[in-house]
């Protein structure tokens, strides 16, 4: 075992529920409350539907197999995991966080925890060991995803750290999950690349079905690579180039506490340039725009405008990218939902005119803040020549700009609201804000049936 698979084992191991604060045990259960909001917002997508036709290909014995979100149906820990996974992932709606989508993973321990009887405390316990995880391999190498690496690996990581943590593997079979997830699952950038495919939303659960794999494997005995990370042809090798130097001890504040909500469903850098055309949306008729112009720090501008295909989007996983279409749907609509991506909308002549009346350039003040604040100014300029200007450091949903409990339940209930009743919401919500005392998870699976 090198020195890195030896102390993401040692802490994963050896943190326990009493070593964490109310804080972060309330952070964990506003982060589940958004998890599977988004998983019932994505629960009708085309995707999801896909996933959980072929996890039905698999049965487990009732109560004994992994159950999927909305059903009373169960499959394999890695299918279950992967479909719940997938319906997380579909709307991009789910939080950010050090290299990627943390709470892709989440599916993970919860499809291992539900056949396995295992109670809130330790499904709490598991989350932030998936978080903590991500956040420290992932501080290392998430430049290198602008070299061409995709975060999945990181999705399989967490996987196999949180579930290995509900199946109380030891250090031993644990430093074997966590390489069988790693060695294996280097995935490409080509996925965010260009038009966007149905791939975009199910690279994450692939890292979260190939975690619970890795710790399936591991449980059973199957050993992995030695030196996963520091060997001559480990990770820091392939995605450094050079070693990593460890500082000692994780402990609070842990990074779930640093966890980025969405308050839009979109990709992260368009939270704050949508959240200012919705401001603007009141203050100037769409019909009387003449122009409007976009500041943003090299690091959203890069994004913004090098991809052609983000100006004449043509998918909903490329719309959900692109800054200039949800500009225009935002200063259009003055709101964006799920129902802001249907095809219909997507190529709807009044926003492709919107866009066309588009510029974004870079500010050098705003690049040199980032990414410590993510500033951004639009100005819509309207036909007699009067303008408005909106501007923000931090989009709402950010650590500095914080989503409220009161906004969390906002988003769960409007997630849910053609799909589960009053009374089911009410009563999920009254679970998941008490999860510390619940015996295992049957309940809100129940509760949470379509």
């Amino acid at each position: 075992m090198d020195r890195t698979t030896e102390m993401l084992s040692s802490f994963v191991c050896d943190l326990h529920y009493n070593d964490l604060t109310p804080q972060t045990v309330h952070q964990v259960k506003r982060v589940l409350v958004d998890t599977l909001a988004c998983a019932m917002g994505g629960y009708l997508s085309e995707p999801a539907k896909i996933a959980r036709q072929l996890a039905s290909t698999v049965k487990s014995d009732g109560e004994h197999g992994s159950r999927i979100l909305g059903t009373r149906d169960s499959s394999s820990p890695e299918l279950a995991g992967f479909t719940n996974s997938v319906m997380v992932r579909y709307l991009d709606y789910n939080d950010m966080s050090v290299g990627g989508h943390p709470s892709d993973s989440i599916p993970g321990p919860l499809a291992v925890a539900y056949p396995r009887g295992s109670d809130g405390r330790a499904v709490i316990t598991a989350i932030v060991v998936n978080y903590e995880v991500a956040r420290q391999v992932g501080r290392h190498v998430q430049h290198t995803f602008q070299r061409g690496w995709d975060h999945g690996i990181l999705r399989a990581l967490g996987a196999a750290c949180a579930t290995g943590k509900i199946m109380r593997l030891d250090r031993e079979r644990l430093g074997h999950a966590i390489s069988l997830a790693v060695v294996p699952n280097l995935a490409l950038g080509q996925t965010r690349v260009g038009e966007l495919s149905m791939w975009k939303g199910m690279a994450g659960p692939q890292g979260t079905k190939a975690g619970i794999f890795a710790a399936q494997l591991a449980e059973c005995g199957v050993t992995g690579p030695f030196e996963p990370f520091d060997g001559s042809e480990g990770l820091w090798a392939k995605m450094l180039g050079h070693p990593v130097q460890w500082e000692e001890g994780w402990r609070e504040p842990y990074s779930i506490n640093d966890t980025r909500f969405k308050f839009f469903p979109s990709q992260g850098g368009t939270q704050g340039p949508t959240g200012l055309a919705v401001e603007l949306h009141s203050q100037v008729s769409p019909e009387d725009i003449a122009a409007i112009h976009l500041e943003l720090p090299d690091g959203l501008f890069l994004r913004a405008v090098h991809e052609p295909e983000k100006w004449h989007p043509q998918t909903r996983e490329t719309a959900d990218h692109s800054i200039p279409y949800l500009v225009a749907v935002a200063l259009h609509d003055g709101v964006v939902t799920p129902a802001s991506f249907n095809p219909q909308r997507i190529h709807d002549p009044a926003l492709r005119s919107l866009i066309s009346k588009m510029t974004i350039d870079p500010n050098p003040e705003f690049s040199r803040r980032y990414p410590d604040e993510i500033n951004c100014r639009l100005e819509v300029t309207t036909g007699s020549g009067r303008t408005q200007v909106a501007q923000c450091v931090y989009p709402k949903g950010f650590p500095q700009n914080p989503m409220s409990d009161a906004d969390v339940e906002a988003k769960f209930r409007s997630c849910c609201a053609e799909l589960l009743t009053a009374q089911q919401c009410d009563r999920a919500l009254e679970l998941l804000w008490s999860l510390e005392a619940q015996p295992n998870l049957k309940e809100l699976f129940d509760n949470l049936v379509v």
